[in-house]
This record gives C-alpha cells, sequence and structure tokens, in this order.
C-alpha cells in the first residue's frame, strides 16, 4: 500500500485577519503524514535539524492591493509557476516532482562539514524564508529569500528562488533559485525551468523543461541533469480527465543516469471533494539511474531494466 497517488497528505491550519485600509494578516500551519501508516512523512532537511512537525508550512504574513509578503518556512516561489505546465501538474507519483526534489537534495541534505544547507527541504520548502509575491495583469511572480543565519555573512547558507507564470491564452512559466553551502557559501544548487501550456478544445497540451546542476561545497561539478516532461490532458467527459505524458531526463554528466518514461492516467471526479484516479507508468531505466531522473516516489524501480508500475486510489480534500 502506497499513500499519496496524486497529491500529498496533508492536514493543516490557516487564517486571515481584516486589520485596516485594505491590508489583512494571515498564518499557515500544514503538516505532512503518510496515510498508509500515520506516521508523519520524513523531510529532506539536512541531516541533524531534526523532523519538523509543520514540514510544509509554518509562516504569517500581510497581504493588501500591493502583494503579499511571508515570513517562516514556506513554499518556494519556483516550483509554484510550474504546476499549470508540468506535464502530470507535479502529482505526487509519476512526475518529474521528484526530478525537482532529489536534484536539490543531495547537495544540501549532508551532516555537519559536508554539502549542507539548513534552510533547504529538496527545493520545494524553505526555511526562514521572506517572500513577496503579487500578481499583475496576467503575471504572477514570486520572489524568495531565506536567511542564512550566519554571523558576518548574508551568503553562506541562504537560499533565493524566483518563480513567475502567465495565465492568458496560453500558460507561460519560468523560474530559477539558488542554495548555497552552509559554510563555504558555493553554489551547491543551481535550478531553473521554462514551460507552457496551450488549452485546444477538451485538451491542454504541456512541455516542461528543469535544468539542475549539483556541485561539491568546493565547487567542483557533481551532476548536471535535464529533465523534460510533455503532456496532453483531455477532459473526456465532465467528470473525466485523462493525461498521456512522455519524461526523458538524463545526467548529461553521467550520460547512463537516465531515464525515459511514458505515463497513461484518469482521474474521475465523483464530486468536486473526491477523485477516484488510475496511473500506470513504464520506467526504462539507464545502466546507471539514479534518484536524480527518477519519476517515482520510491525511486528507480529496475536499474538498467524497464518496469511497469500500477497506483489505484482514492483522494478527498475538506
Amino acid at each position: 500500500m502506497e499513500t499519496s497517488g496524486i497529491t500529498p497528505t496533508i492536514i493543516g491550519f490557516k487564517g486571515e485577519r481584516d486589520l485596516e485600509d485594505g491590508l489583512k494578516a494571515f498564518f499557515n500551519l500544514e503538516a505532512h503524514f503518510d496515510l498508509n501508516n500515520g506516521m508523519f512523512h520524513g523531510s529532506g532537511d539536512a541531516d541533524g535539524t531534526g523532523s519538523p512537525l509543520f514540514r510544509r508550512q509554518a509562516n504569517i504574513g500581510l497581504s493588501g492591493d500591493w502583494g503579499s509578503v511571508t515570513l517562516g518556512r514556506q513554499y518556494g516561489p519556483a516550483l509554484l509557476a510550474h504546476v499549470g505546465t508540468e506535464a502530470r501538474g507535479f502529482k505526487e507519483q509519476f512526475s518529474n516532482v521528484y526530478a525537482w526534489a532529489y536534484n536539490q537534495y543531495a547537495a544540501t541534505a549532508g551532516a555537519v562539514g559536508a554539502e549542507r544547507n539548513t534552510n533547504n527541504d529538496v527545493g520545494i520548502f524553505f526555511n526562514n524564508a521572506v517572500q513577496y509575491r503579487h500578481t499583475l495583469g496576467p503575471v504572477n511572480f514570486g520572489v524568495l529569500w531565506a536567511l542564512g543565519g550566519k554571523s558576518g555573512s548574508t551568503t553562506e547558507n541562504s537560499a533565493w528562488a524566483l518563480g513567475a507564470t502567465y495565465t492568458g491564452p496560453v500558460t507561460l512559466s519560468a523560474s530559477y533559485q539558488v542554495i548555497k553551502d552552509e559554510d563555504t557559501g558555493n553554489n551547491n544548487v543551481k535550478h531553473g525551468g521554462v514551460g507552457v501550456a496551450v488549452p485546444y478544445g477538451p485538451f491542454t497540451f504541456k512541455a516542461n523543461y528543469l535544468k539542475a546542476t549539483n556541485e561539491t561545497r568546493a565547487g567542483a561539478k557533481v551532476s548536471d541533469v535535464g529533465a523534460l516532461g510533455l503532456g496532453i490532458d483531455w477532459k473526456w467527459r465532465p467528470k473525466h480527465t485523462a493525461t498521456v505524458a512522455y519524461y526523458h531526463n538524463k545526467d548529461d554528466r553521467n550520460p547512463d543516469d537516465k531515464t525515459t518514461n511514458i505515463v497513461i492516467s484518469n482521474d474521475y471526479a465523483i464530486r468536486p471533494d473526491t477523485t477516484l484516479y488510475v496511473q500506470m507508468a513504464h520506467v526504462d531505466a539507464g545502466s546507471a539511474a539514479t534518484l536524480k531522473t527518477s519519476i517515482v516516489a520510491a525511486g528507480i524501480p529496475a536499474v538498467g531494466e524497464s518496469a511497469t508500475l500500477l497506483n489505484v486510489g482514492l483522494n478527498f480534500a475538506f
């Protein structure tokens, strides 16, 4: 039994209060757990920093006509920019949410004295962060800086991220983020992406490309992964959406670390808050394939071989 087939299992609290002159205060608390065993989901935080109760969000902020400012642990703007253009919308299983996460984990999650950043959790969640978000016409964007907290340095242990989405006749997305080493301030992770989604009748055509480079704390190159996702959504009935997606992920520094993947799925919206889903992935893995080129939550199912995976489940939101 697996948890979280199309979305993570989350429970949380949020609140908002009107102040004056159009100003609002808000907070978000969001925990991530596994429904198959009731345990809190592990995090990608640096070794020895503990397991956060509210892994996904623990923040407060202010908003108004000028945009919003959020302080605390929060989602970075880079990943959020691509939700509408990623081939499967970054679904929790069989999507490039894992190429995203695994390429921003190894170079920052080490023990003290190794490659490490205590403010990064798989390039998705950031501690000690300040983020400004705003919408200008058809463009929504965010800018984030995670403060390093290192005496005498504004760069060591810090991270910064940009993400923007244009929503009009088509959807366009772009992002870039950098995660710096705790001690050396080196750019251990550099990650960028672009995407497009084009609706046409009951179909939506998507293309998304992500590029991630990893370095040691001394600046030596480790990996250079390109992740391409192409997808077609087809709303073939009012309550049914089928998706066919193709993923090709490859590390240019380690050419046998690659996967080619085909995913077929269907979501049946029984009601607005309840979805029955079925999804199947065929994974063809290179002879040295690693987590960095995987679309599967558990990693490569069979290195150097092909495998077919089937996932059926129920998703309920409230």
